[in-house]
């Protein structure tokens, strides 16, 4: 069913804007003039169950086609989804039918193109579809997690309670991950600057400086003679060095993204020192939340532990979820392959033990998830404050060796001439 971008006018006069699924523009009038709105102008018509827009321009009354640049800076994040979840599990625990539900989602949310995914789980929801299999059409935004989750919601009749697991789980990963980003961010920003500088003085500054000490017969220090060479070669040969550089990286960041080298980077990411510990508690702490979330919610053992093993990026410990998952499938406990695997600590796997002996498996997950995110938000700070002076003095000492390699042929002339 085609949805369309409207204006009109409300029974006070005020001008309303919305997009509204109906059969063609004479329907949309009928719907909007029940619910007390004029129509006035159809601004636009897109597909709602394909999300297709047609192309066109200009302002009339006959549908044309929504502007694509409104489709465009209309991404959705991780907060939105966190937010439309939290507001349909509100809804849903008021006693408000799902449909209906969905209805006040499409017109309370502002970003079109959630309005437009909004729409068509609606759609789908009213042609006999589960909310599951709605969502699941929309994989690229919601996930194989959310829609799993939804599902057992479903088949449990606890819906509303599953949504607000959701939410907070989703809330609780785009908070730590906007936390890991915001500590990177500074240091990357302070190396490109001072890469940036540490260039400009190399091509403009140093050269000019330097041609000073062409008329000195004196012998140079060799820390200008290699500040000199260092200038003239990236003077020299500019074109080839930072295309050689961008198609290293390049190359590099590619193989450890491909099949082959993935495992490597990984395993070396959790041997590094410093940021090694900090993968594997990150890691750890989301492969305990998000098996947590699943069992809670009614999703079965096995079926968790493949969303798990998907949501967790490191391949190495991804592995050793495939293999518990496994040993599970033959009898097993977790526990133990997350034992016999090395890469998971003794704290872990006792707790899980624990839990699933006790049969509070879900609670125990969640308690190790909380210690270690704990532990994550400790070492960020612990890092943010240790990068900052590090990063302070790796630029003081590179300009201080510039100034001295300027500054040293200057003052042996002056001491010769005195």
């Amino acid at each position: 069913m085609p949805v369309f971008e409207y204006r009109g006018l409300n029974t006070t006069g005020k001008t309303v804007k919305g997009l509204l699924e109906a059969d063609s523009p004479k329907t949309l009038r009928a719907q909007l003039r029940k619910d007390g709105i004029f129509l006035t102008d159809v601004l636009g018509q897109a597909e709602g169950s394909r999300g297709a827009v047609m192309k066109g321009a200009g302002a009339s009354l006959a549908a044309r086609d929504i502007d694509l640049r409104k489709l465009a800076g209309g991404r959705i994040n991780t907060d939105d989804v966190a937010i439309t979840t939290r507001q349909l599990a509100t809804l849903l625990g008021a006693g408000v039918t799902l449909v209906e539900s969905l209805t006040a989602l499409v017109d309370q949310v502002e970003k079109e193109r959630l309005k437009r995914v909004l729409s068509d789980v609606k759609q789908r929801v009213n042609e006999g579809s589960s909310l599951a299999d709605a969502l699941a059409q929309h994989q690229k935004i919601f996930g194989s997690l959310y829609v799993n989750m939804v599902r057992a919601g479903e088949a449990s009749g606890a819906l509303d309670t599953v949504l607000l697991r959701l939410a907070d789980f989703t809330e609780s990963q785009a908070k730590l991950r906007q936390k890991i980003v915001g500590t990177m961010l500074y240091p990357a920003i302070m190396m490109v600057v001072g890469g940036g500088v540490l260039v400009l003085m190399m091509t403009v500054v140093v050269p000019k400086v330097t041609k000073i000490f062409e008329s000195m017969k004196a012998t140079l220090p060799w820390t200008t003679r290699l500040l000199i060479a260092s200038s003239n070669l990236l003077q020299d040969w500019w074109f080839i060095i930072f295309p050689v550089a961008f198609v290293s990286i390049f190359t590099l960041v590619t193989y450890f993204r491909s099949p082959a080298g993935k495992p490597k980077w990984d395993r070396f990411a959790l041997r590094a020192p410093i940021f090694g510990s900090l993968v594997r508690l990150l890691a750890i702490s989301r492969f305990a939340r998000t098996l947590a979330t699943l069992l809670k919610s009614g999703v079965p053992l096995l079926a968790a532990m493949d969303i798990v093993r998907a949501v967790i990026t490191n391949s190495v410990l991804a592995d050793v979820v495939e293999k518990a998952r496994d040993s599970i499938r033959e009898g097993e406990s977790i526990a133990n392959p997350l034992k016999r695997s090395g890469q998971f600590p003794p704290l872990v796997y006792h707790m899980v033990s624990i839990g699933e002996r006790s049969g509070q498996l879900e609670d125990m997950l969640m308690s190790v998830a909380d210690n270690y995110e704990a532990q994550v938000n400790v070492r960020i700070g612990a890092l943010t404050s240790l990068m900052e002076p590090i990063l302070i003095v790796m630029m003081g000492v590179v300009i201080a060796f510039v100034a001295f390699s300027i500054l040293m042929p200057i003052l042996q002339v002056n001491s010769v001439i005195h």
